[in-house]
């Protein structure tokens, strides 16, 4: 890279982190292909149903929702954790449904913006970490976005993928206890087990369970309670229809809802 590139991508990338914690209401940021979306609750709406109340408190909780992956494949590697010698795919573009070919990326960001809608009318404080598919943002900046926030709880979507055609449901994963994660793990499993116990009752997906992992980026990076919610199998053809499904993604919406809501009201008590 020449100087007046990288000089170019270090403006850039400040311009992003300041935008990041510089947010504000109804502001949408762009930099670096980054778009982050900050919505505060409309008071005007009434709560979403059969989700717990959250939108007395007097300072709205904070939620970050990353819909995993994206359209362009970054090639580079980052550490999986501040100062690691092992390195991961910065980010790619996930996987692909194997009767709807619709990418991964695009199924998750459709769920993304559909559980922004339902906290957001239940008086949670919503970031995105991207509200469209053609943008450059590694695992470990995700992590960041939450972490500028401050987030109560950040929550990353994405959708599974086996060579084995006939595995299908939904898993959650949250962070296994390292070096990075300690101060997060209980709060992390705690948000992890709402999340899973919702999203099952509301699709009546079967239930893969709870996985602890320490080699995630997307974890390791982070200082804020996070899940990572493995939505379905799209190697799988009958969930692959489901997931690609406006009705389907209406339930892991309103699951994924449920589950935050009851997270965060807990810490309010």
């Amino acid at each position: 890279m020449d100087l007046s590139k990288r000089a170019a991508a270090i403006v850039c990338g400040a311009l992003w982190g300041l935008l990041v914690l510089l947010g504000a209401s109804g502001v949408q940021a762009q930099a670096r292909g980054v778009e982050v979306a900050h919505a505060l609750p409309a008071s005007s709406n009434a709560a979403a149903p059969g989700i717990a109340s959250v939108s007395a408190r007097a300072v709205p909780f904070v939620v970050v929702i990353d819909a995993g992956h994206q359209s362009r494949w970054d090639s580079r590697t980052e550490p999986i954790g501040p100062g690691s010698s092992t390195k991961k795919a910065a980010v790619t573009s996930g996987t692909r449904g194997t009767v709807t070919r619709i990418p991964e990326y695009e199924t998750n960001l459709r769920v993304a913006l559909k559980l922004r809608d339902l906290l957001v009318r239940n008086g949670v404080r919503v970031i995105m970490v991207r509200t469209r598919n053609d943008v450059d943002i590694t695992n470990s900046m995700r992590a960041r976005v939450a972490n500028a926030a401050h987030a109560d709880l950040f929550i990353r979507l994405h959708c599974d993928g086996s060579g084995d055609s006939g595995v299908h449901g939904i898993s959650v994963l949250t962070p296994g206890k390292n070096r990075w994660t300690a101060p997060i793990v209980s709060t992390s499993m705690s948000a992890a087990r709402s999340v899973s116990a919702a999203t099952i009752a509301s699709t009546h997906a079967k239930n893969r369970g709870i996985t602890r992992r320490s080699d995630l980026a997307g974890f390791n990076w982070c200082k804020v309670p996070v899940v990572l919610v493995e939505m379905g199998f799209m190697s799988n053809r009958a969930e692959d229809k489901l997931l690609a499904s406006g009705a389907y993604q209406d339930k892991l919406a309103a699951g994924l809802a449920r589950g935050a809501a009851k997270y965060l009201a807990s810490k309010q008590r």
